[in-house]
């Protein structure tokens, strides 16, 4: 095989992330999942058992565990026509186990539990590949679907159905179901098909739901992903869900919060905002957030402090998200919270509204269309317009964009209308001050005329100086004389 060459990598590139990313590099050839990485060397051959439906009640039971020990057999579906009939053969059967278990009553005694569990740890817990792409963009790019999605769709079907149950006992699943399968299922968060993450956000829900001595591993181990994701890692499929589950059970905490419930908030949910990729998952960090400040409002403070720390400098997108997520936070705010944060927030706001980039400036005066808001910045007005007066004044004057200028004078025209006096006065000393800038910057370019005409004056001085005039005409200037 032929050594991988690599083209080698600038020192701009090395500093410049963007620089790299700007130039796409063919994507490779994909892997389609971890169909390759999995099927049985031995070839096993399958032969049709008789229709659970047809089979006296005194064998279903022996039936049913003969067909969850056929559906243990693996097949490679990388090869598209390799095993057609044991694929079909096992297709039918899962088909079958989903709608018997659906059906049928008194099928789950203890015995067919560790053959459920079996069946469904064979199929659904693997090695899952390596990303082929190093430049994997969620956004842009196509993900790997899970090529033996026919077989494995028909296993988590199965799966929930078994959780659903009304037979179903976690008495006695919770011997096979503890934290090692819980541990596996929380890996596969991670695969590329949104398919199978779509399986797994419900069937994480129904195990949490169901097995009270679970709640808290199942907690701590997506505390432990997050914390990986943000410090270590940068990649990871399944943030979104995850914090979609995230939020129903955020959603049922107990009030008072625990002090765990409120360190998981500060120390993970708020730096998560610091993700590359945080626009594939921001609805759902925002409702928790949101969940979290509707169950403890002293928790207002910490977390838009924490929002304002992690603020982005360069990523106008993340800006934009992050002023839809404040506005939400406002909407649920206390008057009395509002109080402690209302400067530090406000001048963040006014930064925004200079920003070159409309759709910041847009989004940020776009809190003046809340009433909820509006009345917040109302009884505050002596403190908040002197911040944003002289922002807003001078963006109404010099932004490129005709829109935000007129976003800007109906805010102006606004806080005119709760305070005209308070509103006159920084008027005047706004035009008292802009004079002294003026006069300012008129000294100042004064002073480097001058600076400029002293510079060239010394020049043509010391050029023109000829103290004793030579014989035919010649001049000391380029004799090593000064």
């Amino acid at each position: 095989m032929e050594p991988k060459v690599t083209s080698p990598v600038s020192a701009a590139e090395k500093v410049d992330g963007f620089s790299r990313r700007s130039v796409r590099r063919a994507r490779p050839r994909r892997s389609h999942g971890s169909s390759q990485f999995r099927y049985q060397s031995s070839r096993v051959e399958l032969s049709p058992l008789p229709p659970l439906k047809d089979a006296p009640v005194a064998e279903l039971h022996d039936l049913f565990c003969k067909k969850l020990s056929q559906c243990c057999v693996i097949f490679d579906f990388m090869d598209c026509v390799a095993d057609l009939k044991g694929k079909e053969i096992k297709r039918a059967a899962l088909n079958e186990l989903v709608e018997c278990m659906s059906s049928s009553r008194g099928l789950l005694i203890e015995p067919v539990y560790p053959e459920v569990i079996k069946m469904i740890s064979v199929n659904i817990f693997r090695t899952l590949p390596p990303s082929e792409n190093p430049e994997f963009d969620p956004e842009e790019d196509e993900p790997n679907l899970e090529v033996s999605w026919p077989h494995l769709q028909l296993v988590y079907e199965f799966f929930l159905r078994f959780l659903e149950s009304p037979d179903f006992q976690p008495t006695i699943a919770k011997r096979y179901i503890d934290q090692k399968f819980v541990f596996q299922l929380l890996e596969l968060f991670d695969s590329e098909d949104p398919r199978e993450r779509d399986f797994l956000k419900t069937v994480l829900h129904r195990v949490y739901g169901k097995f009270l001595g679970l709640r808290a591993f199942i907690r701590k181990q997506i505390n432990n992903i997050f914390l990986w994701f943000i410090y270590e890692s940068d990649h990871f499929s399944g943030v979104a869900e995850l914090l979609e589950i995230l939020g129903s059970i955020i959603n049922g905490f107990a009030l008072p919060l625990k002090a765990e419930h409120k360190q998981f908030l500060i120390r993970v949910l708020i730096p998560l905002h610091t993700a590359r990729i945080l626009a594939l998952f921001h609805a759902q960090l925002a409702y928790c957030v949101v969940q979290f400040l509707e169950k403890d409002v002293t928790l207002m403070e910490p977390v838009i402090r924490g929002l304002l720390k992690f603020w982005p400098k360069t990523c106008t997108q993340k800006e934009v998200m992050f002023l839809g997520e404040l506005e939400e936070i406002l909407d649920v705010i206390e008057p009395s919270q509002f109080v402690r944060i209302q400067e530090s927030l406000f001048k963040q706001i006014a930064k925004c509204i200079t920003s070159p980039h409309f759709q910041v400036a847009e989004r940020a005066l776009y809190f003046w269309n809340n009433e909820y808001i509006l009345s917040l910045i109302e009884e505050n007005c002596y403190v908040l317009l002197p911040i944003m007066f002289g922002t807003l004044y001078r963006v109404s004057k010099e932004h490129w964009n005709q829109t935000i200028v007129s976003l800007i004078y109906n805010v102006l025209k606004t806080f005119m209308e709760m305070n005209s006096g308070l509103f006159d006065e920084l008027t005047a000393s706004y035009k008292v001050e802009r004079q002294r800038e003026l006069k300012k910057e008129h000294d100042r370019e004064q002073l480097w005329e001058r600076l400029e005409e002293l510079r060239l004056r010394k020049i043509k001085s010391r050029e023109g100086i000829v103290p004793n005039p030579l014989p035919n005409g010649q001049s000391l200037v380029g004799t090593g004389h000064d």
